[in-house]
């Protein structure tokens, strides 16, 4: 099930501005600019794709995304590339990708272990033979939810110049490996907030190497932040690069 935030036209509307481009974005725009073809997994509005290809990127780019009202916006912005509506089990691609990219912490709505590993083997389907997997969840080492409090509010214009407000609440207590939080949105001229409902899985690096080992890939590099310095316990995030295997 696609989350409201994603699957609501006006909030996908405002999915950029909420979520402007940062240092995640350039580290990901690098690899994509080093490859040949490129699939997006949750590509969203398409924001990463469409800067490559502005930036001259002339290979084959793919957007994958199972929500609408997401890929309306990726369309009316960028035509050249290929926009897939659906998730790793619509359509099966064999050999034909250098790169899979996951970005937006989209790897850990994959929560059951048989969904990860047919969405693991659907990557390692789609790579060449030394393709590239890359992809970040948060640390769970870090805690990051702790600071999910609806005290918390984020501000931002919205484009006809009115305050829209956004904070999170975590349901508590958290338990294993799972986190379930409501995402709230407020506009100064809506009649009532909107709320999208989430869980996310955090998993330890130790579980996503034993994943991805399982579906034929191997890690080559693990950064803990955008910047590539060394995973620790307080790193706010698990970058990985994985390779497929022969």
């Amino acid at each position: 099930m696609v989350d409201r935030s994603f699957g609501d036209l006006s909030l996908a509307a405002l999915y950029d501005i909420l979520n402007p481009w940062g240092p995640g974005d350039d580290f990901y725009l690098g690899f994509v600019m080093g490859a040949d073809a490129v699939l997006d997994v949750g590509c969203g509005t398409g924001q990463l794709l469409r800067r490559a290809h502005g930036e001259g990127h002339r290979g084959r780019l793919v957007g994958l995304d199972p929500a609408a009202a997401m890929l309306v916006q990726a369309r009316q912005r960028a035509g050249a590339v290929e926009w897939v509506l659906g998730d790793l089990r619509t359509r099966y691609w064999y050999g034909e990708f250098d790169l899979v990219v996951m970005t937006g912490h989209v790897f850990q709505v994959l929560l059951r272990d048989e969904e990860l590993r047919a969405a693991l083997r659907a990557v390692r389907g789609a790579l060449r033979v030394g393709g590239r997997f890359v992809f970040e969840t948060r640390n769970p080492a870090a805690r990051p939810w702790e600071a999910w409090t609806p005290e918390r509010v984020r501000e931002v214009a919205a484009p006809d110049g009115h305050a829209l407000r956004m904070w999170h609440e975590v349901q508590r207590p958290v338990l294993g490996d799972r986190v379930t939080f409501t995402e709230t949105y407020d506009g100064d001229t809506w009649q009532r907030p909107r709320v999208s409902r989430s869980t996310l899985r955090f998993l330890t690096p130790e579980a996503l190497d034993a994943h991805l080992r399982e579906a034929g890939l191997t890690v080559v590099d693990r950064y803990g932040d955008w910047r590539r310095t060394p995973l620790t316990a307080t790193s706010p995030e698990i970058i990985t690069v994985a390779e497929a295997a022969p």
